[in-house]
């Protein structure tokens, strides 16, 4: 097998375009959704090593559309797991390289957003890895997650929804940029304005860090489209106006624009997006406490999904899968 590929990024940043790019030109395994093993596996059913953990998370795997998507035979592949796994990553590890080898292909990729806080952790599992992290500006990520529903502020915070997906997105950035550095020759990033406006410039940088020849004729012959995608504004597609780039210029309220770049104005340049306003980014008192207050909301959040029964209570692991 090839080093197993992870496209990481802020959620509505465009890794289910990279990973149908990457299909389309590339050997790869198909996998249609995501496996989400280290933030809802794990903590639903512990500790994977533990054979009784195991045992109790595969029958609930095969009964998840992650298992249909597999293709695989359940009982040959619980035998497997059941017989080989020593943790989340080994899991996962096992799965998508039997689905890769039923596909007759050497590679396969996981495209769950949510795995930057477990970057390291997978390095160390899979040493061979490779990491994709998928940027885009921020302002579009926050309409998109808006227009999903998938903001989650603070209850006492539901008017500044988009001003709390900004804060989301520097903050899981600047973790995926962080674990990157450690990373060395294995991580890289794409950005999605230049994927969608030069597919085949990027998907030629990244052949040799892949070591995959992507062949962007065939994207071309089979006609593929980045607007065939799950989008939050449908109604762009139906009136033949798609934006997916500047979409924040004519979207995003003017009065929160200002207040969205004041607060993490900053960061965003420090990216390499250029802020509209000419104001400086705000160092203001209530700047300061609203970062403040969502750091340590986010930090708090994530130690509580992987470390306490949070995520057992709360989520069924089937209907958190997102296809692709």
């Amino acid at each position: 097998m090839k080093p197993p590929v992870f496209i990481v990024g802020c959620p509505r940043s465009g890794t289910s375009f990279l990973y149908n790019l990457l299909l389309s030109s590339g050997s790869f395994a198909e996998f249609h959704t995501q496996m989400n093993v280290f933030d809802v596996l794990e903590p639903i059913y512990g500790d994977l090593s533990v054979a009784k953990n195991a045992k109790k998370m595969m029958q609930a795997w095969l009964l998840s559309k992650a298992f249909r998507a597999s293709g695989l035979q359940a009982n040959e592949i619980e035998a497997k797991v059941v017989a080989e796994c020593h943790g989340a990553s080994d899991f996962l590890r096992i799965v998508m390289d039997e689905v890769a080898r039923k596909q007759r292909t050497e590679s396969w990729i996981d495209s769950t957003p949510t795995n930057i806080p477990h970057m390291l952790r997978i390095h160390r599992d899979l040493p061979e890895a490779r990491f994709i992290h998928i940027l885009r500006d921020p302002r579009n990520v926050a309409l998109s997650l808006d227009a999903r529903g998938w903001t989650r502020p603070l209850p006492w915070d539901k008017s500044r929804s988009l001003l709390a997906a900004g804060l989301y997105w520097e903050w899981i950035v600047r973790k995926a940029r962080k674990y990157g550095s450690r990373l060395g020759p294995q991580y890289v990033e794409v950005r999605y304005e230049e994927l969608i406006t030069n597919a085949h410039e990027t998907l030629a940088k990244l052949s040799p860090f892949l070591k995959q020849e992507l062949d962007y004729r065939r994207i071309e012959q089979g006609g593929y489209s980045f607007k065939a995608f799950l989008t939050s504004f449908e109604e762009e597609l139906r009136q033949g106006n798609f934006m997916p780039v500047l979409r924040w210029k004519t979207k995003f309220p003017s009065h929160q624009l200002a207040c969205f770049e004041k607060l993490i104005g900053e960061y965003m340049q420090e990216v390499g997006y250029a802020l509209l306003g000419k104001e400086k980014p705000g160092c203001s008192l209530a700047v300061k406490a609203m970062r403040l207050e969502y750091a340590l909301y986010y930090e708090s959040k994530q130690w509580a999904k992987v470390n306490t029964p949070l995520t057992r209570i709360m989520v069924d692991y089937s209907s958190i899968l997102i296809d692709k």
